[in-house]
């Protein structure tokens, strides 16, 4: 069961039991404000971040020493007020538990909006710069005897990607309400960063399969590729444009969590799929609508490009998945 420590108790430990005994006690009773500057300073030096409470005059220093001091606010001195980085409106211990979720749901959310943005730049980099390395694998090159290579996509393109069809979904991510477990998880260590070892792989890895799909597409589209195509270098552009589109909506889904499948708690954002919507009617328009096909380079896509561009795009969620799945294993 749970340890309980008294303060006649703690006087009795010289530093390194008192270090060992923070270590596993949950209950203090009769203690000094010494004793409580002392617990703090201990919890700290073993890499903790600490909240302490207070309302008397003589638990300032306490509060201040901690990482997140909370004043009471109604009974709670002004000094302690002062010397708190937070104030407990209510006195309402209840209210703590609340402003940590709220706090770890705001962190979670940053890591949605920062993994989302970065996969899809990174696969927007990918694209062009193996496109260019490769292009005579692929066949980018102007077709005729000079033989020329020439760009994946266009600058307009990418910039149509970044500041419409991305901004809306990123955004909305902002307001993922918070997952089931995410109480039941353990503190972050205070050395851990927001952008971890784990994040970048996803980003690096999510940002090849976007451009690997969206370089076969294309690929599929050219006469002088792996895979002949009829079609001349403005579709294979639409067509590539409108998968890296494509894999970035579906990306929204992948990067609201590296562990948890996409598909877990799919509609309870409302903002997001109506994001997704309009970045999809956003990019219809702008391969069918002529006045924007000469200002993107674009041109009308079939049916069944349209088609094949949305089962290419769908391969980084299932890409995703299979990674998800790897990473669940391996943490039973």
């Amino acid at each position: 069961g749970a340890v309980a420590l008294t303060g006649l108790q703690l006087d009795a430990l010289d530093g390194e039991s008192f270090a060992e005994a923070v270590r596993t006690t949950s209950v203090y009773a009769r203690v000094s404000p010494a004793h409580k500057l002392r617990i703090v300073d201990a919890l700290q030096a073993d890499g903790n971040i600490v909240a302490m409470t207070g309302d008397g005059v003589n638990d300032a220093p306490a509060l201040k020493a901690a990482d997140i001091g909370v004043a009471m606010g109604i009974t709670g001195t002004e000094v302690t007020k002062e010397a708190a980085k937070m104030i407990l409106a209510d006195d309402n211990f209840a209210t703590i538990v609340e402003a940590v979720r709220e706090g770890r749901a705001i962190l979670d959310n940053i890591r949605k909006f920062l993994r989302y943005l970065l996969s899809t730049n990174m696969g927007e980099v990918l694209t062009v710069f193996l496109g260019v390395v490769g292009a005579g694998v692929i066949g980018l090159n102007t077709g005729d005897a000079s033989g020329a290579v020439v760009l994946p996509l266009l600058a307009t393109q990418l910039l149509w990607i970044n500041l419409v069809t991305d901004s809306g979904p990123a955004l909305a991510m902002g307001v993922d309400p918070p997952t089931d477990d995410l109480m039941a998880r353990k503190p972050r260590h205070i050395s851990e960063r927001v952008i971890d070892t784990r994040m970048w792989s996803s980003v690096i890895q999510t940002g090849l399969v976007i451009a690997v799909v969206t370089l076969l597409t294309m690929d599929m589209h050219l006469p002088g590729g792996l895979i002949a195509g009829s079609h001349d270098i403005t579709t294979a552009r639409t067509a590539g444009f409108t998968v890296l589109v494509f894999t970035s909506l579906f990306g929204c889904f992948t990067a609201r969590s590296d562990v948890t499948s996409a598909f877990s708690n799919l509609f309870v954002n409302p903002w997001l799929w109506g994001a997704i919507a309009l970045s999809v009617v956003l990019q219809i328009a702008v391969v069918h609508l002529s006045f924007l096909n000469l200002a993107f380079g674009t041109v009308p896509l079939t049916l069944e490009e349209w088609l094949l561009c949305t089962a290419m795009a769908s391969g980084v969620l299932w890409y995703s998945e299979a990674r998800k799945l790897v990473i669940r294993a391996r943490g039973r």
